[in-house]
């Protein structure tokens, strides 16, 4: 009997540990992979705000690219403000903790220079935010890094300056908005911040 009893200890402890095994396997081969619905990195809202003259003038700016996955286009069809907004967490009410965070890497064409703002929920509204500049890359596709260093973030003076550090707006991101006042022909292909993960929400 207790010969038996410690067969049958051992099969259940080997069926554990296959099934926790087989089980990493699945979550490790998922990891990284787009939502179910359109996605670039697992960012799934890429969002024409209707703030100035753009192309499209609302809505998600996401389109087919192959036949799995997708790419970003906007235009900026004018001399005056635009506004293109990607929501960190894919719902507006969701917030991202970038405090450790290095910065991103991002592949995008541009045919001129803009900023994107680092928006912090407490602080969403309004144009008076931390940025970074967006170089132009002449309409070619390049890949950039953006360091979150505070050294390399400032403000528009046009649009005012923010009333909070850069660091409050890293531990309380709501979400990447990509402002210009040029016309602008962008498209992005990939973002990935460094150290955070997007959830899929839709």
């Amino acid at each position: 009997m207790r010969l038996k009893s410690t067969f049958g200890r051992v099969a259940v402890i080997a069926y554990a540990l296959l099934f926790t095994l087989g089980s990493t396997a699945v979550a490790d081969a998922s990891h990284g992979r787009e939502c179910a619905t359109p996605s670039i990195d697992r960012y799934q809202q890429w969002i024409a705000s209707g703030e100035g003259a753009t192309e499209p003038a609302t809505g998600s700016i996401l389109v087919p690219k192959g036949r799995h996955d997708h790419t970003a286009k906007i235009k900026f069809l004018a001399d005056d403000w635009a506004v293109m907004v990607v929501w960190l967490g894919n719902e507006f009410e969701a917030q991202a903790d970038l405090s450790d965070s290095r910065g991103f890497w991002m592949t995008y064409r541009a045919t001129n220079d803009l900023h994107v703002q680092l928006r912090p929920a407490e602080f969403w509204s309004g144009g008076d935010k931390w940025v970074t500049k967006i170089p132009s890359t002449g309409g070619k596709l390049v890949k950039r890094f953006f360091s979150f260093k505070t050294k390399d973030w400032t403000y528009l003076p046009a649009l005012g300056k923010p009333s909070y550090p850069l660091a409050d707006a890293l531990a309380d991101a709501r979400g990447l908005v990509f402002v210009g006042n040029t016309k602008n022909d962008l498209e992005f292909q990939s973002l990935k911040v460094d150290g955070y993960r997007p959830p899929c929400v839709y």
